[in-house]
């Protein structure tokens, strides 16, 4: 059995307390692969390299079953409320 989304979910929350979370199971299901959306102040100050170890460092044991990891967006509060507000200007527009 694979890594559930819901693990993936559980683990992120509990080390990087992020405002805004999005996991997607990518594998159709089997845990092996996954796509996430995370907004935390723990990537204050820190590049996007910096902010992806992060991620893979805090899912070390997830890693160790899931076969693709796909971090779409790593960003800071700030970052992820101007693109928001970005998102909703062109949308108005």
């Amino acid at each position: 059995m694979g890594v559930t989304k819901e693990q993936v979910e559980s683990t992120l929350k509990s080390k990087l307390d992020p405002s805004h979370l999005e996991v997607v199971d990518t594998s159709g299901g089997c845990g092996a692969s996954f796509a996430i959306e995370i907004v935390s102040e723990q990537f204050e100050g820190k590049r996007l390299l910096e902010r992806h170890r992060l991620v893979n460092a805090a899912l070390e044991e997830e890693m160790k079953e899931i076969h693709a990891l796909s971090i779409k967006k790593a960003v800071t509060p700030a970052q992820w409320k101007q693109q928001q507000e970005t998102q909703q200007s062109t949308l108005a527009a």
